[in-house]
């Protein structure tokens, strides 16, 4: 090989920035140009809006698939302001600039996305976006076409009532013919409804006009209304009703909203989040399962079905027939993993484990028929097991 062949300097070095490195490597940003990241798209989008609910400057959100093959988000909040005069990114800089769109990550904050940073990504991989706001009876416009504006801001007569809509084409350069997937928008949707009390969301799919699909999802029980949702599924019977309390500890500079009962279902059906975020273990779990053990042993030897030295019933006989619904939102919290899957909070583990321990203890103590009946099955399942 020759010396010229070989030759490497910083004038080689090609540096992609914004909009060009997004559309260079969209599964850094979105999780893939499948299915998956077309969801991630209608996330990061949707992100903003929920926020404004939760913040109590909307009421609702509405999300539309449309017969073109686009996304349609709209809220009926006081609509993004036009520049950055109010302390928040105005319109143009929500829509290009990265993170923008990213909200404080507290315990009030949700973030749907792949990432979080908002809707700039979904601009770029698309092939035309458009903006609308009403804000202060005046109605504004914009549109894009792959992350570059080709209108500016542009007022657009007056307007009835506020809001800001976003709506968005997937460009097919990137995406191919992948297809967004109604039901894997609903059950994160669903989610967020259920772990958010407050929460409104309406879903609609209008690209087959011969079968229209909607769904509004609101659920003022939150965690036990998802117990009782995931217990509909098998359709089983549940012997006791749902154990459900919200505790805040400032320990962990956190709340905690957590629903369980056991029903006549074979197997542990538990559901766990940080902040609105789907986990898979973590400091809230471990604390979960410690706080049902160490509540469900301590009644068994008061009355009298376990001796001082039998060994206390384990995690997964406890578990046997268990739905639950542990959610945490906290200040700071810590994930381990790329993908946030893990909480790491070492003292979440504590304040989660005696609150459980205190509930279900007490429900335990003023409920005697129902808890024997409990009691009696996890025993029952105990000795079959040994």
């Amino acid at each position: 090989m020759s010396e010229e062949a070989t030759m490497y300097d910083a004038c080689d070095i090609r540096v992609l920035e914004g909009r060009e490195a997004i559309r260079k490597r969209p599964g850094m940003y979105i999780g893939s140009t499948g299915e998956r990241g077309l969801r991630h798209m209608v996330f990061e989008v949707a992100d903003r809006a929920v926020n404004e609910v939760l913040e109590g400057r909307a009421v609702s959100v509405d999300i539309t698939l449309t017969p073109d093959g686009g996304v349609c988000v709209a809220d009926d909040g006081p609509g993004v302001p036009d520049d950055e005069t109010e302390g928040g990114p105005g319109l143009e800089a929500l829509l290009t600039h990265m993170q923008a769109g990213m909200g404080t990550g507290g315990r009030h904050d949700v973030t749907l996305g792949f990432c979080g940073v908002g809707p700039v990504v979904v601009n770029a991989l698309s092939r035309r976006m458009t903006a609308e706001v009403r804000r202060e009876g005046a109605r504004w416009v914009q549109e894009y076409a792959r992350g570059v504006a080709t209108t500016p801001v542009t007022g657009a007569g007056t307007a009835v009532g506020s809001g800001t809509t976003i709506a968005f084409w997937p460009d097919a350069e990137i995406f191919g013919a992948a297809e967004f997937s109604f039901d894997g928008l609903e059950e994160r949707f669903r989610e967020l409804a259920f772990l958010n009390q407050g929460l409104e969301i309406s879903l609609t799919d209008l690209r087959r006009p011969d079968e229209p699909r909607s769904v509004r999802l609101r659920f003022p029980g939150g965690a036990r209304d998802f117990v009782a949702f995931l217990d509909g599924r098998p359709a089983a019977p549940a012997p006791v009703d749902t154990i459900a309390f919200e505790h805040e500890d400032p320990r962990m500079a956190g709340t905690m909203e957590v629903a369980f009962r056991w029903c006549g279902c074979p197997g542990e059906r538990i559901r766990t989040f940080a902040n609105s975020r789907p986990t898979v273990d973590g400091a809230h779990v471990v604390g979960f399962r410690d706080g049902m053990t160490a509540a469900v042993t301590t009644y068994a030897r008061e009355q009298g079905l376990l001796t001082a030295t039998a060994p206390g019933f384990g995690a997964d006989r406890i578990g046997e027939g268990l739905t639950a619904v542990v959610s945490v939102k906290l200040d700071r919290p810590e994930f381990g993993g790329s993908t946030r899957g893990v909480l790491g909070n070492a003292e979440v583990r504590d304040c989660v484990g005696q609150a459980v321990r205190d509930h279900l203890g007490r429900w335990l103590e003023e409920d005697p028929e129902r808890a024997a009946a409990v009691i009696d099955r996890i025993a029952r399942g105990a000795a079959c097991r040994d």
